[in-house]
């Protein structure tokens, strides 16, 4: 059992940064890879980000260049680094944790968040 809390939400206007953090609890962190989901209003999850455990990174082809995922598991963290941010990256974004598969389909993984908002709006 994993259970995941992210933080690190906010109102911030366009061209901004900002990171999300993701807390992992549970036995062995490393055992799985992490992403990084989000839905805005009226629209479907959508994969934004995904690592491995030894911290190989994937992206979505819309934050391709912006977001940074990484993760430290020491302390069993994941992290967004989100820069240049948009007006269409408003959304409430969710961590996952997924023992098995590709990494960028949300029916894959097997541990969830409860999500935190990002809005990005002048």
């Amino acid at each position: 059992q994993v259970q995941l809390v992210e933080s690190g939400g906010g109102l911030v206007q366009p061209g901004d940064s900002l990171r999300l953090s993701c807390a992992a609890s549970g036995r062995l962190f490393t055992r799985y890879a992490m992403g990084w989901f989000r839905q805005a209003p009226r629209k479907e999850l959508e994969f934004v980000a995904f690592i491995t455990w030894r911290g190989r990174g994937n992206y979505a082809d819309t934050v391709k260049g912006r977001f940074t995922i990484s993760r430290d598991n020491a302390k069993n963290m994941v992290y967004l680094q989100m820069n240049n941010l948009k007006p269409e990256d408003t959304a409430v974004y969710y961590c996952a944790a997924l023992e098995n598969g590709s990494g960028s389909t949300a029916n894959e993984y097997d541990y969830w968040g409860q999500g935190t908002q990002v809005t990005v709006s002048s």
